[in-house]
């Protein structure tokens, strides 16, 4: 079934009921100042619940970046000064707050795609899947036709050179939700389409590194193995290194046991290691050892790192392997 078409009507009709953009906006703020609060955010695959709380201390930058974003949208009330505060309110872990700020752009720009594209990610790190996948497929439809937007990033890489784009963003987190309730198909045609938009070498092994996990689970292993043979050590990664090394240890160019050369303890080197984590522990699913992979699971679970999409697939895997 084409994803296009499947929603089409259902989604012209919804956004022609949206009310448009208001005139009268004030001085929008987040109310986020009980930082010694625990906040519920959502309930993990496992059947944990997700908490975060404000550190002024550790997080002093992000709570300065996110009253700078504030006082930006305050000066000029624009959709993109809306979507800095929720996204400064994600990076902060109140994806609760991040998804009512995105919200209220929707609200106000119902023919924008890019509002969708952040409050679906945040549905996925929150476990609404199926919200995000709404969201996603919405803005699919908004942005057909449209030249690729660059999309700046919040947490600058080491070149502080942007990678991404508005359009990756929708079709690569698309593929990951359908991934994540076991959606195979969908998830393969999502990531195809992502392919067609990722126009660097980090946008393209990020991709087929999913798409590769996808072929797998699928048991279409040969397709797999087609798929990333374009993949090699002499590809200019600039920050999606796990991605690459996750391939050229499925291509057999890197030991299995040094993928994990990582300190889960420091806290610069924990999202590396909860994606690098998913990827050994998926790939010793595939040779069958479920052992060594549910260990593996664990431990990405044991870094408390829930809002990485490497820790959600842990958490699908682990809620599998118990069923």
């Amino acid at each position: 079934m084409n994803l296009k078409k499947s929603i089409y009507f259902s989604f012209v009709v919804g956004v022609f009921s949206c009310s448009s953009p208001s005139n009268n906006i004030s001085s929008y703020t987040t109310s986020y100042n009980s930082e010694s609060a625990t906040v519920i955010q959502g309930v993990s695959l496992l059947g944990d619940t997700l908490t975060s709380r404000i550190d002024s201390s550790s997080q002093s930058d992000q709570i300065r970046n996110l009253q700078a974003a504030e006082k930006q949208y305050s000066e000029d009330p624009s959709m993109e000064n809306l979507i800095w505060i929720g996204r400064r309110e994600a990076y902060l872990g109140r994806h609760d707050l991040a998804i009512r700020t995105f919200t209220k752009a929707i609200k106000e720009y119902p023919l924008a795609f890019e509002p969708l594209r952040h409050r679906g990610h945040r549905f996925v790190t929150v476990r609404k899947f199926d919200q995000a996948i709404e969201d996603f497929e919405k803005a699919v439809l908004l942005m057909e036709g449209k030249e690729l937007i660059i999309e700046e990033d919040g947490m600058p890489n080491k070149l502080n050179i942007p990678l991404s784009n508005i359009q990756f963003n929708v079709w690569y987190h698309l593929g990951l939700a359908h991934y994540l309730i076991g959606d195979w198909e969908q998830a393969l045609e999502a990531y195809t389409e992502c392919l067609k938009v990722s126009d660097n070498d980090d946008l393209m092994v990020a991709t087929l590194d999913w798409y590769y996990m996808t072929l797998m689970k699928m048991g279409k292993s040969e397709e797999a193995k087609n798929a990333i043979a374009v993949v090699s050590d002499k590809m200019n990664i600039i920050e999606n290194d796990a991605y690459h090394k996750r391939i050229l240890m499925y291509k057999g160019q890197l030991d299995p046991k040094n993928l994990l050369d990582v300190n889960a303890d420091e806290q610069d080197q924990k999202l590396q290691y909860v994606t690098q984590g998913y990827g050994l522990g998926n790939y010793y699913l595939t040779k069958g050892d479920t052992i060594q992979a549910e260990s593996i699971f664990q431990n990405v679970i044991e870094t408390g790192y829930w809002a990485a999409f490497g820790y959600i697939a842990s958490e699908m895997e682990l809620a599998k392997l118990k069923e």
